[in-house]
């Protein structure tokens, strides 16, 4: 016996209950055990001590809703009812668990206590149903989420396929156990509303496992309603993926889509790598059916598979000479030798042969990109890259247009490829800096805060802007990274100011993908106590998207409140461009508003702009909210934004963004 058990024996009080005591370190091994839990359990000195044991470790906690973090950091008794546990060989029962944490020689331990009552057989009911759980958990991939569809357990055979680990997947999202394409969130969308409606969702489901890998199962997902408040859910999984592969492969070989009768992507992206062999010029059409999901939801599988068939049918019709594949569930690609003028006379043709399903004729739309081989672009990859990037210009735009790729969109495409690759290094060496913009108080005429702007000056590239810099971090996934560079470098800088006598406070823009961890307000906060900086003095700026969307997903809102309660502030940024609701401002834990500067540099040119303006200040006041003007570059703009009571104003009249050194200069 170690003198750290040695000294655990002798000091326990707890020696000589007339229960079952086992004690545990932080990482759930036992460390001791008195007699009694020795001879109930019948464990063994030399086996048990340094291993886990069934009926408490981090995995079994966790299944009973309670983290074995929480149970070490609690400074109360913690109870779990009606366990299972098993009496050597004389067979189960069940017992109340009672733990308590404490402290010896400087590290946490944890001791449980079992009322075990050997004289009170297993109620049969309860037996039945326990052995029916493990029944279940050693025959199916089996994870139980609660009421936020967060992950409170899961079994070894879903741990082993999905190649996560307890520690890495116990409160992750269900959508993380799944792809992040836009098909992918509205299937498991539909499988929550199923399970939220109180009904059992059972199916085929693609999923990833924590490297990204694709693995498919049958999944029966079951919704467990223990009262009106309190529900959580069981997925049941079999792995079906050899299955799939092997449908897939014979769909390859086919290369053939089953709906349409048409050529499949597979197909498509062989016909390309022909082409480009044999040195062919060719037009690259892609075509993407405009609001299709609402098309579908107010129709059913066959109404769904009739309008893909019929739009088909004058696809064939008019491209009679192209290759025309299905790349996707509402997209075709077709590789034609037809002039652009003839390709965007599509959309007319569509419009005098309408889809009629049921004597109803269907307003269908298309978008569509054209792009060229070899002047646009040499690769399939690249054209469907380049395809997509048009899609998006026609959609943003409205839809039902076929548009090419203009110069600007091609200068666009290869700097988004190169920032791309050169963000990697960039964010491995650390070559991101922040620049300071100040906000300056119009009542005072003081410098109470600055905007942090992320500025990268490539030796490549040049200067990338943030507008140019965080939606390709963003597509790239890099933004998670970028933001935790800012947060503690504007954690860091508040420190070194606060040091240095200068009273100032920093605001930080962050996007809904960051908030969507669930770490991210334990990581800020973890980020606040390591540079003991006053999280007064940092803001994050948030847009009304964001807001928008952070109002529907609570564990948004949730992360955003625990913020708040710390100290750290929140502003809405942008406002007057997006889509302003009274609805967020009240339960998101906004305190100030900041006007976009697109709207501010309209304020000397109209009168309604003006009274709009003013509107919005008061608006923003009624509410208690600071309200600032950003984008001001003019006296008269200032002069008109002071008369109108607004609180501070950030611009070119006050400042260019500074770095450090430039910006305490400019202070003094």
């Amino acid at each position: 016996m170690s003198e750290k058990q040695e000294f655990l024996a002798q000091s326990l009080a707890y020696n000589h209950i007339p229960f079952p005591i086992i004690i545990f370190d932080q990482q759930g091994l036992i460390t001791w055990f008195n007699g009694h839990a020795e001879r109930i359990f019948q464990l063994n000195t030399e086996i048990a001590i340094g291993h886990p044991f069934s009926y408490m470790n981090p995995e079994q906690a966790s299944l009973h809703k309670q983290p074995w973090e929480t149970l070490l950091e609690s400074t109360d008794p913690v109870r779990f009812e009606n366990m299972e546990i098993g009496l050597g060989s004389t067979g189960q029962s069940y017992s109340t668990i009672v733990t308590k944490a404490f402290t010896s020689h400087g590290e946490r331990f944890l001791l449980t206590i079992y009322e075990v009552d050997d004289s009170v057989s297993a109620d049969s009911t309860a037996r039945e149903l326990s052995h029916l759980r493990h029944g279940l958990d050693d025959s199916f991939m089996m994870t139980y989420f609660d009421q936020e569809f967060l992950i409170t357990y899961a079994n070894p055979h879903f741990l082993k396929l999905s190649k996560w680990t307890p520690k890495r997947v116990l409160g992750k999202p269900v959508w993380q156990m799944f792809h992040d394409g836009e098909e992918d969130l509205e299937f498991v969308d539909s499988i929550l509303e199923s399970l939220k409606n109180g009904q059992v969702w059972n199916g085929e489901a693609k999923k990833a496992t924590k490297d990204g890998e694709t693995y498919w199962v049958d999944l029966t997902a079951i919704p467990m309603q223990l009262s009106k408040e309190d529900a959580y859910y069981i997925f049941l999984e079999k792995d079906i993926t050899e299955t799939k592969n092997a449908q897939k492969h014979l769909e390859e070989i086919a290369f053939i889509d089953p709906i349409t009768g048409l050529a499949n992507r597979h197909r498509l992206e062989q016909a390309v790598a022909e082409h480009v062999k044999e040195g062919r010029h060719f037009s690259f059409l892609f075509l993407d059916i405009d609001r299709f999901y609402t098309l579908r939801d107010v129709s059913d599988t066959d109404t769904e598979n009739e309008l893909l068939i019929e739009f088909t049918k004058r696809l064939r019709m008019y491209f009679s000479d192209s290759l025309i594949t299905r790349a996707g569930l509402h997209e075709f690609a077709l590789i034609t030798p037809l002039p652009n003028w003839f390709i965007e006379g599509f959309l007319p043709y569509l419009q005098q042969h309408p889809i009629y399903i049921r004597g109803t004729a269907v307003p269908l739309t298309v978008s569509g990109a054209i792009t060229k081989y070899p002047e646009d672009q040499q690769s399939f990859v690249h054209l469907i890259k380049a395809s997509y990037a048009t899609i998006k210009k026609v959609k943003d735009r409205g839809g039902s247009a076929i548009s090419t790729l203009t110069a600007d969109d091609h200068e666009r495409l290869n700097r988004k490829a190169l920032i791309e690759k050169r963000l990697v290094h960039a964010l491995d060496r650390k070559n991101l800096q922040l620049l300071y913009q100040p906000q300056v108080n119009l009542l005072t005429g003081n410098v109470e805060s600055v905007e942090a702007l992320v500025r990268w000056n490539d030796d490549e590239i040049g200067v990338v802007t943030p507008d140019e810099l965080i939606p390709i971090a963003e597509e790239s996934g890099m933004i998670h990274e970028i933001g935790s560079f800012v947060v503690e470098t504007a954690c860091s800088q508040l420190r070194d100011w606060k040091a240095k006598g200068i009273n100032m406070r920093i605001s930080i823009n962050s996007s809904i993908r960051e908030f969507r961890d669930k770490d991210m307000a334990s990581k800020l906060i973890e980020q606040i106590k390591a540079t003991n900086c006053d999280p007064q003095s940092l803001i994050i700026e948030i847009t009304e998207k964001f807001a928008l969307e952070a109002e529907a997903e609570r564990p948004i809102m949730q992360q955003m409140n625990r913020l708040n309660q710390q100290g750290v502030q929140f502003a809405l940024d942008d406002f007057g461009t997006g889509y302003a609701s009274f609805r967020y401002m009240l339960l998101l834990p906004i305190s100030s508003l900041k006007i976009d500067r697109t709207i501010i540099q309209s304020i000397t040119k109209q009168e309604k702009m003006q009274k709009m303006i003013n509107g919005m200040i008061q608006f923003g006041k009624s509410l208690d909210f600071q309200v600032t003007a950003e984008g001001v570059e003019t006296n008269d703009q200032l002069e008109l934004l002071r008369v109108m009571g607004c609180n501070s104003i950030q611009g070119y009249i006050v400042s260019h963004p500074m770095n450090t050194e430039e910006l305490e200069r400019w202070l003094k």
